[in-house]
């Protein structure tokens, strides 16, 4: 059973929430923050590319990378081996989208951490790093002690009680 109830990931749930609130309010919608992030991290990228990476039609990738480009978070650039097609490229107003969200959730956990005590802090914050170190080693290995442990789940059923408490959230 899952002592932790998810408490992290609706914490994190709740401080997407206010990141897309504070992008909407400068004119981002969620599905462009998507689009940004990944031609941020995948420079030069074609429409067809974004396409199949995000599983979004043409015209709905169209659509957003007109909007984002008339906005000025992203170029286009001739493709030089197909001058049918254009590349994508994040521009720095796009860069410092990354820092903006980057800020709102600095905020949000700073404040929720007002809410303890020093002690508590200290020792929620040091159990926190413990547990993105694990987490950061168990990805870097492909997440071979987590499939384990999820396939022992499954074996003993425990898998499909917890399937039926996160319905009834």
């Amino acid at each position: 059973m899952d002592g932790s109830k998810r408490q992290i990931t609706k914490i994190a749930r709740e401080a997407n929430k206010l990141v897309i609130r504070t992008m909407r309010e400068g004119g981002i919608g969620s599905g462009e923050v998507d689009l940004i992030h990944l031609i941020r991290h995948n420079p030069g990228l074609s429409q067809k590319e974004v396409c199949r990476q995000l599983n979004m039609d043409k015209g709905a990738v169209a659509r957003r990378t007109a909007s984002l480009e008339q906005k000025g978070y992203l170029i286009r650039r001739a493709n030089p081996a197909d001058g049918r097609s254009q590349l994508l490229f994040a521009t720095r107003k796009a860069e410092q989208l990354k820092t903006s969200k980057a800020e709102v959730e600095t905020a949000f956990y700073g404040w929720l951490l007002e809410a303890l005590g020093e002690e508590e802090k200290e020792s929620f914050l040091s159990t926190l790093n413990k547990l993105y170190l694990l987490s950061k080693q168990e990805s870097r290995s492909g997440f071979p002690h987590v499939i384990q442990w999820l396939l022992r789940e499954k074996e003993n059923g425990k898998g499909e009680q917890e399937d039926d408490e996160r319905e009834d959230e």
